[in-house]
């Protein structure tokens, strides 16, 4: 398999204890859907963070929505 990382990420990943450990917790949060709560939660403090600096759910959306659009498919 393998998986798109960027520049960085890859060096980090060429020891292989380092790979390892990457899988290791990859494996662990893909299973049993914890990687979709990951998300969720990641979602929810970065709305959290947005209204404590008086940003309104919608706009955030709205962000999140144009930096979808502006990703290829």
């Amino acid at each position: 398999m393998t998986l798109p990382l960027d520049a960085e990420a890859a060096k980090v990943l060429q020891s292989p204890a380092r790979r390892e450990a990457a899988g290791r917790y990859l494996s662990g949060l893909l299973t049993g859907g914890r990687a979709r709560d990951a998300l969720a939660e990641a979602i929810a403090d970065v709305k959290r963070d947005a209204r404590a600096g008086g940003l309104k759910d919608a706009e955030v959306d709205a962000e999140l929505e144009a930096w979808r659009a502006e990703r290829p498919a």
